[in-house]
């Protein structure tokens, strides 16, 4: 069985022989969770689409906004579950109290990795190695199966691990050097790609080594070779993005008017049909008099949602707690809802596959990302594999330096800082870049 003594860990990647006298105010988990906010790559979520194209007159939810309101729901999680620990087993280890902030960490970050297009972006990547353009480069360049398959199957978690402990060019060694604990409260998906089994993975092969002495240092069960079990925070981690996808996305859709007012109030208060809601219910009700504005209504009950959604997943992680710290849990905490809880999700689900992710203005902007990208990654992954070529100089020098790589790199290597910069750009500076390069809109200017 892991434990927290183990589980909890201030040791931070990159600095794992450095010892700090310096004393601060803040806690190691809390300077984290700043580290994050303050970041480049964290602010650069604000122009990336979560679902919806980013907004016109109507403001609907980025990568950005969305990462924000998971880690104020995953810090309830943490609380709950630190709250657990300290009165039911009696957990004598200070740093039970912080794992509310862990918690926050891990879901600012959780997202980070994602290209910019939405859902589209990682298929996008993927497909040009897979079956695009790119397709041939693994026998031309002699790449290793394991090593391709990180290339077709490009992973948003793998890459936001990545991104987190990576040293890239001219940055420090350890990534953002975040905790141990933090880096690993992110990874859903604890293995490499290429295991026929699994759909999704947690780390690419560049960072395997990284994550194996993560695992180590935490005691993370191994269950059969470089195959582990999550580090428990995982689960809240997930619930958090689960209930807020669940539950956001229909209000988005609403204020888009996809869903019609009375469509999005039966979605919500589907969750809200046990008697033990019959408060709550009588509390909507005497707001939504009191408060005639309708997106103001929709936020009271979304607020109450995710309110019992939190409670909710909260007993599930307590009544399965021996099997969460044996590695031995199946699935996510929001797939173990029961009741009304578990049909009002499934719901919400079904709604929104077949109004919300088909509806045009989602499917316009996936097409585009999926062009857009698809074009960048060619040309620039051609550049880095012909440097010398004239056109590959030019469109080296778009390339920032901390995403450069030596001249001896592998093939494999040189790949990933192309997939590095075109993954971190924002669905603007990729549109514009995609522009640029193709010579559209020259036409309109004045030479």
């Amino acid at each position: 069985m892991m434990n927290w003594d183990q589980l909890l860990s201030t040791k931070r990647t990159g600095q794992e022989d450095r010892v700090s006298d310096i004393k601060h105010q803040r806690t190691q988990f809390q300077r984290d969770y700043d580290r994050l906010i303050f970041s480049s790559p964290f602010r650069r979520l604000q122009d990336k689409t979560q679902v919806f194209p980013l907004p016109g007159s109507i403001f609907v939810h980025n990568r950005l906004t969305h990462s924000l309101e998971v880690a104020s729901v995953g810090r309830s999680l943490g609380h709950n579950i630190s709250e657990y620990l300290l009165h039911e087993y009696g957990e004598k280890n200070e740093l039970i109290n912080e794992i509310g902030s862990i918690v926050a960490t891990a879901c600012l970050a959780h997202d980070m990795g994602n290209p910019p297009f939405g859902h589209s972006g990682e298929t996008a990547l993927s497909h040009y190695f897979k079956s695009g353009e790119g397709k041939n480069l693994k026998a031309e360049y002699d790449i290793s199966d394991a090593q391709w398959n990180d290339l077709t199957d490009f992973e948003g978690n793998s890459n936001a691990f990545r991104i987190l402990t990576h040293q890239f060019n001219g940055r420090r060694k350890g990534g953002f050097s975040l905790t141990y604990s933090s880096v690993a409260s992110i990874v859903k998906y604890p293995y490499a790609s290429g295991l026929s089994d699994k759909k999704k993975y947690g780390f690419f092969q560049s960072e395997k080594q990284m994550f194996k002495k993560v695992a180590a240092e935490l005691g993370i069960i191994e269950k059969e070779p470089d195959v582990y079990c999550r580090h428990p925070l995982v689960y809240l981690v997930e619930a958090a993005d689960d209930i807020c996808y669940g539950v956001m996305d229909v209000e988005d859709a609403h204020k888009l008017k996809i869903l019609s007012t009375e469509e999005t109030k039966n979605i919500l208060m589907a969750f809200l049909k046990e008697p033990e809601d019959a408060s709550t219910c009588q509390k909507i009700e005497t707001a939504c008099i009191e408060v005639s504005d309708i997106n103001e209504q929709i936020a009271t009950i979304r607020a109450a949602v995710i309110g019992k959604l939190v409670n909710r997943c909260t007993q599930i992680f307590k009544e399965n707690y021996n099997l969460i710290m044996n590695g031995e849990f199946e699935k996510g905490l929001t797939d173990h809802l029961s009741g009304c809880t578990k049909d009002a999700m499934k719901y919400c689900e079904k709604i929104s596959l077949e109004k919300i992710y088909r509806h045009p203005s989602v499917v316009e902007i996936e097409i585009s990302g999926f062009k857009i990208l698809g074009s960048l990654l060619h040309e620039f992954s051609q550049a880095i594999l012909t440097p010398k070529d004239t056109l590959s100089k030019m469109l080296l020098a778009f390339i920032p330096e901390q995403f450069t790589v030596a001249e001896d790199a592998t093939t494999y290597e040189k790949l990933q800082s192309v997939l590095d910069y075109i993954s971190g750009m924002t669905d603007i500076y990729a549109l514009d870049l995609y522009r640029k390069i193709n010579g559209i809109g020259l036409a309109d200017k004045r030479f």
